[in-house]
C-alpha cells in the first residue's frame, strides 16, 4: 500500500508511521490497522479533542481532525474502546493466574478431588506450564484453577505489570487530559504479553483464556463482558443529542476549528439516544447545594438577631430621663 493510495489526507511521515505499526497489531485486522495508523499525530500538530464516555462513564480522551470522515472515526474509537476492555479482561485473568496458576481443561472445573479421581481425570497441562522459579500450591475455592501458583518473586513480576498496563488505559487518564491511542492499547497487551512468557517461559494451555485472548479465540458469549463489547457495525457515536451519521464528516457537525473539544457518547445501535449530559456536573451540585444550605443557615441567624422586642424595654426609652424630671415613671392607671 503506498502513501498516494491514502487518500485521506494525512503527511507522509503518518503514512510512513502506519505500515510500520500495523506489522506490530497483532489483534487488529488488516481494515481496522489502516484506519488507525492512518491518523496518527504528529507532534505539535493542533488536532479535535473528543472525549469519548458509555453512559455516563468517561472512557478516554482521543484525537482527529474535522476533516476526518465519520466512517474512519467510529472505526478507530471503537478499536480503542474494545481494546480497553480486551486489556481489562486480560488483567483480571492475570491476576487469578498469579493467585492460583494456570486454568484447569474445561471437564476439570468445578469437580472435587474425590471427583476428579473417581471420573479419573488427569491435567495433561500440569507437568508442560510450570513457571519459573517453581510452584506454590494455593487451592482455588472455585475449582476453576490447578492451585500451583508462581513464586512470590514471580507473581511480582505478574502483578506490577498488571497495575502498569491498567495505568496506561485507565479512565484517570481523561482528568489528566492525556489522549488514548491503538498504540497506547497495543504497548499494555505487550507488557502483558511479556510478563506471562517470563513467568511461563513454555506457555499456558490453549484452553487458558489469557492465552486466548491474545490469540483472539476468546468466547465471551453469556458473559457480562459480551455485553460491554461494542461491534464496528453496532457502534454509533452521539453528540448534543444527535447521532453523528456515518458517510459524513467530523466538520459537518462541529465546524472547522481544530482546537474543539466535545463530548460524544458510544453507544450501541438499537439502545436509542443515550442520556444527555446534566446542566451541573456532581461536584457542582455538591458545590451549590453547600452553599445554599450555608446561605440559609446564615439568613436563619439573622433573622434571630433581627429581633425588636427590646424596644419595648424601659432602658431603651429614649424619653426615660425627661420622664424621671418630670415625675411621670412608675404611674399606674387604675383603682388603688
Amino acid at each position: 500500500m503506498t502513501y498516494q493510495n491514502l487518500k485521506l489526507g494525512y503527511s507522509r511521515p503518518q503514512a510512513n508511521t502506519y505500515r510500520a505499526c500495523s506489522k506490530n497489531t497483532s489483534f487488529l485486522s488488516r481494515r481496522q490497522a489502516f484506519v488507525v495508523w492512518t491518523v496518527i499525530l504528529t507532534e505539535g500538530e493542533i488536532m479535535v479533542q473528543l472525549h469519548v464516555k458509555r453512559g455516563d462513564e468517561s472512557q478516554f480522551l482521543f484525537h482527529t481532525s474535522v476533516d476526518a470522515s465519520l466512517e474512519t472515526v467510529i472505526l478507530q474509537v471503537t478499536a480503542i474502546y474494545n481494546g480497553r476492555l480486551k486489556v481489562e479482561r486480560i488483567c483480571s485473568e492475570v491476576k487469578e493466574l498469579a493467585d492460583h496458576g494456570i486454568t484447569l481443561p474445561p471437564n476439570m472445573q468445578g469437580l472435587a478431588e474425590e471427583q476428579i479421581e473417581e471420573l479419573n481425570l488427569k491435567d495433561q497441562w500440569e507437568d508442560k506450564c510450570v513457571p519459573s522459579g517453581g510452584s506454590v500450591f494455593k487451592r482455588d475455592e472455585i475449582g476453576r484453577r490447578n492451585g500451583h501458583a508462581p513464586n512470590d518473586k514471580m507473581k511480582d513480576v505478574l502483578m506490577r505489570t498488571v497495575e502498569e498496563a491498567k495505568a496506561l488505559i485507565s479512565k484517570k487518564e481523561v482528568t489528566a487530559n492525556v489522549c488514548v491511542t491503538m498504540k497506547t492499547v497495543q504497548e499494555a497487551l505487550d507488557q502483558l504479553r511479556g510478563a506471562v512468557m517470563i513467568v511461563y517461559p513454555m506457555g499456558l494451555p490453549s484452553h487458558d483464556p489469557i492465552r486466548m485472548e491474545f490469540e483472539e479465540r476468546e468466547d465471551l458469549s453469556g458473559t457480562q463482558a459480551s455485553v460491554q463489547v461494542i461491534t464496528e457495525d453496532e457502534c454509533q457515536l452521539w453528540w448534543a443529542g444527535k447521532e453523528m451519521q456515518r458517510g459524513k464528516k467530523l466538520q459537518d457537525y462541529i465546524g472547522k476549528n481544530e482546537k474543539t473539544k466535545i463530548l460524544i457518547k458510544i453507544q450501541k445501535k438499537g439502545h436509542g439516544a443515550p442520556a444527555r449530559e446534566p446542566l451541573l456536573s456532581d461536584d457542582q451540585q455538591k458545590y451549590m447545594m453547600g452553599y445554599y444550605h450555608k446561605r440559609r443557615e446564615e439568613l436563619k441567624k439573622l433573622e434571630e438577631a433581627d429581633d425588636d422586642s427590646y424596644l419595648n424595654s424601659d432602658w431603651s426609652d429614649p424619653n426615660s430621663l425627661k420622664k424621671q424630671f418630670q415625675g411621670l415613671t412608675n404611674i399606674k392607671w387604675g383603682p388603688k
